[in-house]
């Protein structure tokens, strides 16, 4: 299997490659030149353990890790999650939660960086190389990606997060890691203004190579390619239906991209359902065919706190028929304009759209009132505490429910991980975790920074040489 940009400047590379490469070097996130179909083996699957369906899925993308190395490295990143199924399906009434949170840092990221962790651990040793990771986080991907490489000698990784707009308990997974390879850098800005800096600063190749630049955020398309195992561990514990439907709580697009792949690997999900909180420019895309940024608010849900959405470039490169001339003059309205359509008038773009822009995908926007009135009503109805993300997915979900086809809704994190939002929709609930209580009175370390490019590569190039 070999990779190549959206962007069309990046083509034939391998797996390892694109692990190390990240951001495509022409801009454009990195895809395989074909996906899989594997329905023919679906049915030769049942029954396997998640590490045995992770080793089916992934191997059909990666064909340069020998078969028994990747099953090593698998096993080895999902050792490390509380609950044997890794991803348990649990009942909700009349349809089911994908728990994605029995991982170190209590979220579904780390079902993706703990792989990737191990996954670049090993091409750095084969290779004899080390890396400076660069990434940016509205909460989770920080501590879950701090968590995947903390200690690791060849690995140094630098976080910038939204200074003061991630919650407390989020931050201190990510500050109270005081390995020397960890550098946590607060911005002053959003999510939106970290992600910029990192995607400006890898467009800076002299830079990026020099520093041996490397991607743990959604652009590396390992992170995809990990959570796109878990729609089929879905669909097995849910008893293999003919069809059923997904709802996924997504700010940077990610977490739904990978059910897109899935479904495109041959997995008979029939619809997914996208939900987002305010900040709702995927759920506008779906339902009017325009990509139009707005201010970032602040929400109950601040890992959807996003007005940018890096993996949706990935989809728009199926969009638009694999074209990276059609891709690449969408990406540049939006970036001139702040707004691009899938249309010839609004993007110049020599593409339609029909009056559904995607009949697989519908979407759906949830705000902070719906989201605290879905925590109190899937509390009182069935005694289940669901985190902010989650009761966003549910929120929307109500909106599409069709009670003929079986529906699975991902639960994304614990609840404890937002004690001011859980405290105010369950005031008498206590929402706790011994993981995170344990970081309460831990020392912590972090570097605040303005929001240009010059101070955090000026921050970088100091830690180097420190020799951190």
């Amino acid at each position: 299997m070999k990779y190549q940009s959206t962007r069309g400047g990046v083509t034939g590379i391998s797996f390892k490659d694109a692990v190390l490469m990240g951001l495509a070097d022409d801009g454009g996130l990195l895809v395989p030149e074909s996906i899989p179909n594997v329905s023919a083996e679906l049915a030769s699957w049942q029954g396997y353990s998640y590490t045995q369906l992770a080793l089916e899925v992934m191997s059909r993308f990666i064909d340069d890790i020998p078969r028994p190395a990747l099953q090593q490295i698998i096993d080895k990143s999902y050792s490390t999650f509380a609950d044997p199924l890794v991803t348990p399906l649990i009942p909700l009434g009349d349809h089911h939660l994908l728990e994605l949170f029995h991982g170190p840092t209590l979220a579904f990221k780390d079902i993706a960086l703990q792989f990737l962790g191990n996954v670049f651990e090993y091409i750095l040793e084969e290779r004899g190389h080390s890396i400076n990771i660069l990434g940016a986080t509205s909460g989770d991907t920080g501590g879950a990606a701090i968590a995947g490489v903390r200690g690791k000698h060849n690995i140094s990784i630098y976080i910038m997060f939204p200074e003061g707009k991630t919650s407390p308990l989020q931050e201190l997974q990510m500050t109270s890691v005081l390995d020397a390879n960890v550098h946590n850098i607060g911005i002053h800005g959003s999510f939106d203004d970290c992600q910029k800096l990192m995607k400006d600063i890898f467009s800076d190749l002299p830079f990026k190579q020099r520093y041996s630049l490397a991607a743990v955020n959604s652009v590396n398309w390992t992170r995809v390619l990990a959570q796109v195992v878990y729609y089929f561990s879905a669909w097995y514990q849910r008893g293999c239906p003919e069809q059923f439907d997904v709802c996924v709580p997504t700010g940077n697009f990610g977490n739904i991209f990978a059910g897109y792949i899935a479904r495109e690997m041959g997995l008979p999900i029939r619809r997914l359902i996208l939900a987002t909180n305010a900040n709702d420019i995927l759920c506008r895309f779906f339902n009017t065919g325009v990509y139009a940024r707005h201010e970032v608010q602040f929400t109950h849900s601040p890992a959807m706190d996003i007005q940018i959405s890096s993996n949706f470039e990935r989809y728009l490169f199926y969009r638009l028929a694999r074209s990276p001339a059609k891709v690449r003059a969408f990406m540049q309205s939006f970036s001139d304009t702040g707004s691009a359509a899938l249309s010839p008038s609004a993007s110049g773009v020599d593409d339609s759209v029909d009056d559904v822009v995607d009949d697989v995908i519908v979407a759906g926007s949830a705000s902070n009132a719906a989201t605290l009135d879905t925590i109190k009503r899937v509390y009182a109805d069935h005694g289940y505490v669901c985190d902010p993300h989650t009761a966003v997915g549910l929120a929307v979900m109500a909106e599409f429910h069709d009670t003929q086809v079986p529906l699975v809704c991902l639960s994304t994190a614990h609840p404890a991980k937002f004690e001011d939002v859980m405290r105010e929709a369950l005031p008498k609930v206590l929402a706790t975790h011994p993981t995170l209580e344990a970081l309460r009175l831990l020392p912590t370390r972090k570097t605040v920074l303005e929001t240009t490019e010059t101070d955090v590569k000026a921050f970088i190039e100091a830690a180097g040489q420190r020799g951190a």
